[in-house]
Order: structure tokens, then sequence, then C-alpha cells
């Protein structure tokens, strides 16, 4: 179910609650992001992993009317996956200038290289549309990019039996990384009853 500007608590309401919250959404996160290779990282979001983006957004620029609220639900809200949906945030985790220099450029395109292994199929992600016109270029790609996975029935079952991996297939970057028993778990919750 998407976000209401009723979910999102005023500044003094998530003070109050900000640790306790902050202290679920880190475990939380901790069963839902999977490294892939060395530079990747995703995070599959649901919910509350979007409702503590847009609470920290509105605390750090203190953001005060409703109308400045529900462009931040606008901009977070496709990354509630719906039943029959994954949806993730994928890092490249580039942490220097060379860094970036060398595999931004050599990346281009890996927004397009996710799949998600299940069983002996393979169910490719769909970039975020709301994102993809912002985030993808011909000569460098961004740090950041939103993906999604729509699974039907069969796939589904063969999620509850596994194995599970998440794989990136890019010519520049090749890696595939099983998904825990724990993170299937998580996510099949998302894939039955939505994020």
């Amino acid at each position: 179910m998407k976000l209401q500007l009723d979910d999102i608590a005023d500044l003094r309401a998530y003070e109050r609650e900000r640790d306790a919250f902050r202290t679920h959404v880190i475990d939380l996160k901790r069963r839902r992001r999977v490294g892939v290779g060395p530079l990747v990282s995703v995070v599959f979001e649901n919910r509350d992993t979007v409702r503590f983006q847009v609470q920290e957004m509105a605390r750090a620029e203190r953001m005060l009317t409703d109308a400045a609220i529900q462009g931040e639900l606008d901009a977070y809200n496709p990354l509630i996956p719906g039943p029959g949906e994954l949806s993730a945030t994928m890092f490249l985790e580039l942490t220097t200038p060379a860094e970036l220099r060398e595999w931004l450029p050599k990346l281009v395109g890996v927004e397009r290289a996710v799949a998600l292994r299940v069983g002996a199929g393979v169910v490719r992600a769909e970039v975020e549309a709301g994102h993809a016109g912002q985030l993808t270029r011909d000569d460098v790609t961004a740090s950041v990019h939103y993906v999604r996975w729509s699974l039907g029935p069969d796939e589904i079952a063969r999620w509850r039996t596994g194995p599970v991996a998440l794989l990136i297939d890019h010519p520049s970057y090749r890696h595939e990384t099983p998904l825990s028993p724990a993170t299937r778990e998580e996510l099949l919750r998302d894939l039955v009853q939505g994020g």
C-alpha cells in the first residue's frame, strides 16, 4: 500500500520515534541488502524503507508543508512493490574519484543487466520508469539506480522452494549471489502481500 500524507509524521513527532524506527529499518535493511560482486549492492525496498527515506528527507530539509511532503511521496511511492513485485535500489559502491572515473563509463546500462535466477528460470529487472530518464546516459552511468521485477504465480512458487540468486550480466561486470534463506523469506512476504 502506497504512503499517504498521514503516514508521514511531522518533525516533532518523528523526532520522538526516530531512534526506534531507525533501529527497525537498519535491521530490516540487513535482511534486504544483497551484495553482488565487489562493487554493487542492492537494497530491496518496502513500505518501511521508503517511509524512512521520506521521513529522513523531510527532517534533513525541514519540510513543513503538505506540498513538500507530497512531492517526496510522489517521487518515492513507486518504489513500494505491490503483490507479485519486488523493487530495489541498486548502489554502485564506488568510493574514490579514481573508481568513479574508471567504473561509471564502463557500467553504462548496468541497470538493464540485473536479474533474479529463480529455480531454473531468470526474471529480468525493469528500470523504474520515473527515474530512468534522470539516471540513464549514453557515456556514463549513475551510481544509484531503481529497478523492479514482476513475478508470476509459477515464479513465486519456484521462489518458495529455491534456490534464488541475484545476478548482474553486464559485459564489464558479471557476478551472481545466492539469496540467503532469511532474505528469500523476507522478500516472499513482498511477493505475496506487497511491500
